[in-house]
Parts: C-alpha cells; structure tokens; sequence
C-alpha cells in the first residue's frame, strides 16, 4: 500500500538514541511515572500507561526499569509534579517543529527550548501555528525479517490505516485508539520484532530542503531532543 516512509524520518533520530541509551530510559521512565501517577498504576486498567510501556519495550528498556517507575508513582508521598507543555515553532526555512515536554519548571524548560531554536536558525510560534500539520497516529514499525505478503494479509484482518514496505522494514498506521488492539492482535501471530512501537504524531506532507539546510534542521532536532524536559520533537522534514 502507497504512503510516505516514516522511518526515513526517524531512523537518525533512533540512532542518536542507541548512542545515548540512559537519555532515553530517564525520559522514558519519567513518561511511565506521569501515566502511572495520573491514573491507575496497573496497565492493565491504563490505556495510557500501556502505551508508554510499548514504547519503552520497543526501545528495549529493561523491564526492572519499567517497573521501577510504575513503583515510584505508586510509593505514598507527594512525589515530583511534572506539567506537560507543547512549543510549537519553525527550524530553517520554515520547517515546521512541535516540541512535546514534562516539566516541573516551566521557565526553565521554555527558556532551553527558546534559546535552543534561536541559536540553531528557528523560531517560536504560537499555540496552534503548527500543530494543524500534524495527525496523531499509531505507528508500528517491523523489522524486514517477515514475509511482506503474510505480514500484509494479515494486517489487512485488523483496523489499520496503512501499509508501506520499506528498505528498512514494514510501516503499519492506525488511529490512536485501535494501536494496542492491533499490535496485540499481530503479536498473537508471532510478530514481535519491532524497530517503533508508539502513538506518535505524522506530518501531513513533507518539505524538503537542500544538502546544508537539512544537516542544519537535523542539528536543531538534536539539541532540542538532548534537552532533558524535552520528550518528542516532532517535524515535517524530508530526510
């Protein structure tokens, strides 16, 4: 099925992360402890919590870490209070950027993201200038080691949105609230290898950019993705 790769979007972003695999586990764990916190500790009766724990297995965060969070929200006591915030702004030449973080200070995190997009060629916009670029999907990526008819036949038994096979793997989209059923449903046919398991946010085209203005925009994605309050930075570049 037709579509644009979303992996080719990601897959240095993934990269950066394997370099940095505490990073990644400390902002992971503290998405866990928020969803855990905010509702019910067992994932079981936590729609949100479950799909922070997929995201977290299809980075291969230990299940002692898992847990370790899911304890921490559960431990009496105030705990830390963190704000969820979105910026919403433009890299060079008006690529478009939605920067989603969990905060316990909002002045620190907004003058690290201000000062990170100033320095790098970008720009904060206002709420909304942006966002209506953007879907929220579930995107679940496979490593090409299956059948990609098998895979797809299958697939097409479940409510997804879309199928694309890449150099790289199999894409399969689906609505934010159909994600766990389908992923459960394809792992009970003995899928389980994914490079992305995640409800994310997809742009709905793509711009692309020259050689030196995507290294530059590449750049700026990564200093915002290294800020700490920093959980996702989502973008509409063509890489």
């Amino acid at each position: 099925m037709s579509g644009h790769s979303k992996w080719s979007t990601i897959k240095r972003k993934k990269g950066a992360a394997d370099a940095e695999r505490g990073k990644v586990f400390a902002k992971l764990a503290k998405e866990i402890y928020v969803a855990a916190k905010s509702g019910d500790a067992d994932p079981a009766n936590n729609a949100a919590l479950r799909m922070v724990i997929e995201k977290a297995k299809a980075e291969n965060m230990p299940k002692s870490n898992i847990q370790n969070a899911i304890d921490k929200a559960s431990a009496k006591g105030t705990g830390e209070n963190y704000e969820q915030i979105r910026y919403e702004g433009y890299g060079p030449n008006g690529m478009a950027i939605m920067i989603d973080c969990l905060t316990d200070n909002r002045n620190r995190t907004a003058g690290f993201v201000r000062s990170t997009l100033t320095k790098r060629g970008g720009n904060l916009g206002t709420d909304g200038s942006v966002s209506y670029l953007f879907k929220r999907k579930g995107l679940l990526i496979l490593s090409n080691e299956y059948d990609e008819e098998q895979l797809m036949n299958d697939a097409l038994e479940l409510d997804m949105e879309d199928f694309v096979t890449t150099d790289e793997g199999y894409e399969i989209t689906t609505t934010p609230n159909d994600f766990l059923n389908v992923k459960e449903s394809l792992e009970t046919k003995g899928y389980t290898n994914y490079i992305m398991s995640e409800v994310t946010y997809i742009p709905d085209n793509y711009i692309s950019l020259d050689e030196e203005t995507t290294e530059k925009a590449m750049n700026l994605i990564e200093a915002l993705e290294d800020i700490d309050d920093v959980q996702a930075v989502y973008h509409n570049l063509d890489i």
